[in-house]
């Protein structure tokens, strides 16, 4: 062997257990995961994004039943879980949304170096849960 091979480095799988707990990941990767989480949200919440919004645009009897949902509860569901269901929608849908915008620019512009996918990234996720906690305090009747 040459003394060349010797030097390079061994790059392996990554064994989930062992390596993952200890392996950070960029700030471009965590936005990525989230955004295919995000999606994954509103898909399987679209029953309940449909419910709301048919509840709340009816008539005004059900829209004073549809707040009563969100004050008091919805049978054996209490009132602060169906916020915290609604605010993990308004968090996948802005989150996605940002990601999304920040794709496109990227596809748009060739923007595509390292500095610019990492400060990207941590705008997506500042915007993202900034806006979340605005409207998460909002929903939950902080102000």
């Amino acid at each position: 062997m040459t003394e060349l091979a010797k030097k390079r480095p061994e790059f392996r799988n990554i064994n989930a257990l062992t390596d993952l707990p200890s392996y950070r990941l960029p700030a471009a990767g965590i936005v990525s995961i989230l955004h295919r989480i995000s999606g994954a949200i509103m898909f399987l919440l679209l029953p309940f994004i449909i419910w709301m919004f048919d509840t709340s645009v009816s008539s005004e009897i059900s829209f004073a039943k549809f707040s009563a949902a969100f004050n008091i509860g919805l049978g054996f569901v209490p009132g602060w879980f169906l916020k915290l269901v609604a605010l993990a929608i308004l968090w996948a849908y802005l989150h996605h949304m940002i990601a999304g915008v920040r794709h496109l620019y990227m596809d748009i512009c060739h923007a595509v170096t390292k500095e610019f996918g990492q400060s990207s990234a941590v705008i997506t996720l500042v915007l993202s849960l900034g806006l979340t906690a605005l409207l998460g305090a909002k929903l939950f009747g902080l102000y």
